[in-house]
């Protein structure tokens, strides 16, 4: 999928604690990637990260807001580092009716559906190991309920294999989602050694169907960010991500 699909990870997977913020840009550029995200939190240094990006040329594709309810904030900060998104986690709050986290978390995302308009940054909430929005079903129904052309899913790969196929997933949300994040999955760790085991064979080592992944981004037209969301590390180990990446992704 060369040239539909841009290649990134989250910048807090960046493990060289000497190295400048601009010159980690660089390196991401180096070694073949696309872009980055960033936290909500950062925007304390707004300048820091503003310049960064300026002297290396490079893209913050969009801001991870995980279950923070400024989506307000979070908007503008990915608008100002030149993104287009917004990453939500809608919390479930156990003690509660599952309908009642349901109608709050989406109360919660209209309050930032002005900002995400007048901005051009979709808000995207993505399937999470919190026990809500775990079915395709649900996740259509949920975007489908805020009914909002700046709103859609954050689709991760790895995250729904637990309860779904992710194939399956892609065929029903289609042109709901907006942004992809990219981890394995490998259901035999998962059977042997425990839950979380699940997540910890690397990209391609695992057992979700990669090329059935490839074939329905392409019947849905998906086009755009495909984020790595994995152990970071140093650069030798992002080389390798960005090569697992390639190769799960059909890139390069």
């Amino acid at each position: 999928m060369d040239g539909i699909l841009k290649k990134a990870v989250k910048f807090t997977m960046i493990q060289e604690p000497d190295m400048s913020v601009v010159d980690k840009f660089k390196m991401l550029k180096d070694l073949g990637f696309d872009g980055t995200e960033l936290r909500t939190e950062y925007n304390v240094d707004y300048k820091m990260y503003r310049d960064a990006l300026d002297k290396s040329d490079f893209r913050v594709h969009g801001i991870v807001n995980s279950n923070k309810p400024d989506l307000t904030t979070a908007v503008k900060f990915s608008s100002d580092m030149g993104g287009d998104s917004v990453l939500y986690v809608a919390k479930y709050d156990r003690k509660k009716p599952l309908m009642d986290s349901w109608n709050e978390t989406i109360a919660i995302i209209r309050t930032g559906l002005d900002a995400a308009a007048e901005h051009k940054v979709k808000i995207l909430v993505e399937n999470v190991w919190a026990g809500f929005l775990i079915s395709a079903l649900d996740m259509e129904r949920y975007v489908d309920e805020v009914n909002h052309p700046w709103f859609g899913a954050y689709y991760d790969v790895g995250n729904n294999v637990r309860w779904g196929i992710p194939q399956h997933w892609i065929q029903i949300l289609g042109n709901r989602i907006g942004k992809l994040d990219i981890k394995e999955w490998d259901e035999k760790k998962h059977s042997s050694e425990g839950l979380r085991a699940g997540f910890g064979s690397e990209l391609g080592e695992g057992t979700i169907d990669w090329a059935a992944v490839r074939a329905a981004l392409r019947e849905i037209g998906y086009k755009g960010w495909a984020t790595a969301e994995v152990k970071g590390g140093n650069r030798e180990r992002l080389a390798d991500i960005a090569r697992r990446m390639d190769n799960v992704l059909g890139l390069g």
